[in-house]
């Protein structure tokens, strides 16, 4: 542990799922979690239970980011890691996808990365230090029959961690991402239990995933352990994209 001592790191969607369980293993390394959600109730009462802070921040929003990232920046001194993972999902296939359910996801899982990234950006060239994860996803290689817009976001990811990696490396930043697999987030929960069955036989580790083994390589990837790591994705997957 200790792995983040000193270090503030802001998690974007961390009040519940994966980013909760990101902020709560930060903490753990010695982190001072700054929580970004829109869901103010859970977002507060995690923060508080950490000894972080919260802000309630809709991310498809470029000056809301901007604010928060200052007020995260005064309150905290510095930001030193990102992990860009707040998403959602509007699935539907082509045919039934309606230019609403396109649009809301592009502007959250694709936007929202962009903006929070600029947004916390220029507080990590100022110190010539920095990390920053966004989540991808294993359908950003393989398509994922019905999810169209989600798709597209999580390849675009891959493509602007690429770019980051290129364009703030000589900074001392680093950009990578990381590729969940089918993960035990509540609302993977929700789809029927035969559903659930299938998922679990495509994976050569035949198990969904825990929320926390995304946490853990958010946390490997935001360490100084993995300072020569940039414009990777790790896939978290049990093998599922082999």
């Amino acid at each position: 542990m200790n792995k983040l001592k000193e270090k503030v790191a802001i998690v974007t969607g961390g009040a519940m799922g994966i980013g909760k369980a990101t902020a709560i293993r930060f903490a753990e390394e010695g982190a001072k979690v700054v929580i970004w959600d829109i869901n103010e109730e859970k977002g507060k009462a995690l923060a508080d239970e950490l000894d972080g802070l919260f802000f309630k921040v809709n991310t498809t929003d470029l000056s809301a980011c901007e604010a928060a990232a200052k007020a995260a920046a005064d309150a905290c001194g510095q930001i030193d890691i990102l992990i860009n993972n707040a998403g959602i999902t509007r699935d539907a296939t082509m045919k039934k996808m309606s230019t609403d359910q396109w649009q809301q996801v592009i502007d959250v899982n694709l936007t929202g990365v962009f903006n929070c990234t600029k947004a916390v950006l220029p507080y990590m060239l100022e110190r010539e230090y920095g990390r920053i994860v966004s989540a991808a996803s294993v359908v950003a290689h393989n398509g994922n029959f019905g999810q169209t817009n989600y798709v597209a976001t999580k390849a675009g990811v891959i493509g602007m961690t690429k770019v980051w990696a290129k364009e703030f490396g000589r900074k001392g930043i680093t950009a990578n991402a990381v590729a969940p697999g089918f993960i035990g987030t509540e609302m993977v929960l929700t789809i029927p239990e035969k559903v659930i069955d299938m998922l679990k036989q495509k994976t050569p580790v035949p198990r969904l995933g825990e929320p926390s083994e995304i946490a853990a390589a958010y946390a490997f990837l935001a360490s100084d352990e993995a300072a020569f790591i940039n414009g990777a994705v790790l896939n978290v997957d049990g093998g599922v994209t082999l």
